[in-house]
């Protein structure tokens, strides 16, 4: 059984930087794509970062390209947000989601586990 948990969410103001971490676990996550998305309220769900579980092949969307950074740690089995230069608009909940793939999805409905969110909220 796949389990990913979250952390690393909370309260930074316009500018600051939060680091999101992952924690995987149950299963072999090689042949894995894992993602971050975000859901504002009001708003659908919507790919943030995905990377290759084995490296490589990272993807970012428009609005965090520059600025955020998906990585995975080389000890544990976690995947990481770097998240810089914070704006209003990135206040979200963020979620952790990994799918068994050798395609390259960002779409939330391809993705097969997900973790119970975090949230981010960036003040002006």
């Amino acid at each position: 059984q796949v389990q990913l948990v979250e952390s690393g969410g909370g309260l930074v103001q316009a500018g600051g930087s939060l680091r999101l971490s992952c924690a995987a676990s149950g299963r072999t996550f090689n042949d894995y794509v894992m993602g971050w998305f975000r859901q504002a309220p009001g708003k659908e769900r919507e790919v943030v970062a995905t990377m290759r579980w084995s490296g490589g092949s990272t993807y970012y969307a428009d609005s965090v390209q520059g600025r955020f950074t998906i990585s995975r740690g080389n000890a544990k089995n976690t995947v990481y947000l770097q998240m810089n230069s914070l704006k209003p608009e990135d206040t979200a909940v963020y979620y952790c989601a990994a799918v068994r793939t050798f395609a390259k999805p960002t779409t939330p409905r391809a993705y097969d586990y997900w973790g119970q969110g975090t949230q981010v909220t960036v003040s002006s």
